[in-house]
């Protein structure tokens, strides 16, 4: 009898076992069948210690805001890429509540640096296919609404009006001109962003946008840094026409920021791929202005964020002239130069304000990127003819035909490749 008991102890734990196992992959092929997704539905992998599933992202939301799900959510927090989320389950309002602190966001088109924030929140409600809630962060406050199909999702947001100073807010600890500028003027935008493809469009809208107490004032007599100045270079040389023509052909129509060519350059650069790759930055004349003389070349949000508040704040203590002005007596040319003078000296022999209107527009080509096109020169005594080509046409004021002659020489031209710089 000994022995029977013996093996009686010895099956209870193995069946016990036995059990646990069979509820475990239970329960793992009820949640493959439930997450499983369907054909051509959008899909993630899930990961649960060692267990690994393929779910469908629509059968995720549907499941995470069903009213029997939502309060089993309660008080649990997920970490994320962005950052942990803490969830909460509202039960008025049949909504589930995240919460994001801190957070970043990686926004499309914006570069590979994630946008930093203390805490992001976000409401979602799901009525069938159709979500809607609110977001937050700070003092800002905007609504959303989604539409949710098998392969995507599409997410609309609507910021009401609200002070720049509350968007500038958020960066404050990033941004150290915030706590010494006075920020007025006030902004709202509408955005659209398709998933899983990450595409975002925006519509931004901005009024009385001032800036005042970062002390630009001081740039009005200020000498170049380059050491040497634009000497007789004015803003109706063929020069400085072709610079507004090749980075910032609406420079005398907007007051520092352009919220088309802003727009364009987002589209851009989503198109790029997805390493956060600039293809097209955006940045007028006075932002550029101010990276050479403050921000420096560090491509990020934040860095645009500070140029922007330096531009606006310029466009009222320097004006358009002297702004054009210091950017040509500033602005990199490739092989170390710094300044048109400079430049014009090295690969032309000549004054800047001596340039023709094809040199000042083959200059004015290099600058979206002086080192490339210098080395380019340098080697095959060419640099970008067709973007020569592009300025010419968008120089102003020049007749038409004068314009669509000098494009079509262009074409034709070339000129000795510069000396290397010692």
């Amino acid at each position: 009898m000994k022995p029977r008991r013996a093996n009686l102890w010895l099956w209870v734990p193995l069946g016990v076992l036995a059990l646990l196992l069979a509820a475990l992959l239970a329960l793992y092929g009820a949640a493959r069948a439930v997450l499983a997704p369907l054909p051509g539905e959008w899909a993630i992998p899930l990961r649960a210690g060692p267990v690994q599933l393929q779910a469908g992202v629509p059968s995720l939301i549907r499941l995470a805001t069903a009213p029997w799900v939502g309060p089993l959510l309660q008080g649990r927090t997920v970490p994320t890429r962005a950052g942990p989320v803490h969830m909460t389950w509202l039960p008025h309002s049949q909504a589930l509540a995240l919460r994001c602190a801190p957070c970043k966001v990686q926004a499309p088109g914006l570069g590979k640096d994630p946008l930093a924030f203390d805490e992001v929140q976000l409401t979602v409600r799901r009525r069938g296919g159709s979500l809607d809630g609110e977001v937050s962060s700070g003092k800002l406050r905007a609504t959303w609404h989604g539409e949710l199909a098998h392969d995507q999702l599409r997410l609309r947001l609507q910021l009401p009006m609200t002070p720049v100073a509350d968007g500038y807010a958020l960066f404050s600890a990033a941004i150290p001109e915030v706590a010494q500028a006075r920020i007025e003027g006030r902004f709202a935008l509408q955005a659209t962003l398709v998933l899983p493809g990450a595409s975002l469009s925006v519509v931004p809208q901005v009024e009385g946008f001032q800036v005042s107490g970062l002390g630009t004032e001081a740039l009005v007599t200020a000498r170049s840094a380059c050491g040497n100045s634009a000497g007789r270079l004015t803003t109706g040389s063929w020069l400085a026409r072709a610079v507004v023509a090749a980075e910032d052909q609406r420079f005398y129509e907007h007051g520092g920021f352009d919220l088309a060519e802003l727009a364009a350059a987002l589209a851009r650069n989503q198109g790029a791929g997805q390493d956060g790759r600039i293809e097209r930055g955006g940045s007028t004349l006075p932002q550029q202005l101010a990276k050479l003389l403050i921000t420096g070349g560090e491509r990020s949000p934040v860095r645009k964020l500070r140029e922007l508040l330096y531009a606006v704040e310029m466009e009222r203590t320097l004006g358009k002239p002297r702004i054009l002005q210091l950017y040509l007596a500033h602005a990199p040319w490739g092989q170390g130069l710094c300044g048109a003078e400079a430049a014009s000296r090295r690969y032309f022999g000549r004054a800047a304000h001596e340039l023709s209107p094809t040199q000042a527009a083959w200059m004015a080509a290099m600058l979206h990127n002086p080192g490339m096109e210098a080395r380019r020169w340098a080697e095959t005594g060419q640099i970008n003819v067709a973007r020569t080509q592009w300025v010419i046409q968008g120089m102003r004021p020049m007749p038409v035909r004068q314009r669509i002659r000098l494009a079509e020489e262009a074409g034709r031209q070339a000129w000795p490749a510069p000396a290397c710089a010692p």
